[in-house]
């Protein structure tokens, strides 16, 4: 499977998914409401993708203007396919790409994003190193969670829910940190 990256300078080329059932695509509809809600507060920000699998939601974010992206993801089968999709994009500057769990992260890095995407996986969602994902945020940064239908909050702290929005397959909420 492909996906399509929407819009900025990479808007339009396709890259590839893992195939398997360990990771999910964000549908485009979903990313593309995030980023139109997000506007042009992604210009020349540092952001995390978290759970990254195809690394859709990073590419994204760099297509549309972002300085720097991190992608966290632990299987090395969509380790090696985000490798070949910033390959296929030519995109060698301003990438990270860490091949390990999230909680490996929270636990050994001391870094700050200003926008930090989270899709996790949906049959095991890691509720406590999402809420840990709030102490990495700048002031005045973003927390994007696409959570399975059945989660309607997670109250995290050090952040305010500023929108909930429903799709067929999962929940978006976006949390604001708090000053």
């Amino acid at each position: 499977m492909q996906l399509r990256i929407i819009a900025g300078k990479y808007g339009g080329r396709l890259i590839k998914t893992p195939n398997g059932s360990t990771t999910h695509p964000m549908s485009e509809r979903a990313r593309n409401a995030i980023f139109n809600s997000l506007g042009n507060t992604i210009l020349d920000k540092k952001i995390l993708d978290c759970f990254a699998g195809s690394g859709a939601i990073g590419l994204e974010a760099l297509s549309r203007g972002a300085k720097e992206a991190y992608f966290i993801e632990n299987d090395r089968i969509a380790n090696r396919v985000i490798e070949e999709n910033l390959k296929d994009l030519d995109i060698l500057d301003n990438v990270k790409q860490l091949k390990f769990a999230v909680g490996t992260f929270l636990d050994k890095f001391d870094d700050s994003f200003d926008i930090i995407f989270a899709d996790p996986p949906y049959n095991k969602v890691p509720v406590e190193a999402i809420k840990r994902l709030s102490l990495f945020l700048n002031k005045d940064g973003y927390l994007i969670l696409s959570l399975p239908k059945e989660f309607i909050n997670i109250e995290i702290p050090g952040v305010s829910l500023i929108s909930f929005k429903k799709y067929s397959e999962a929940n978006i909420l976006i949390y604001k940190k708090l000053s």
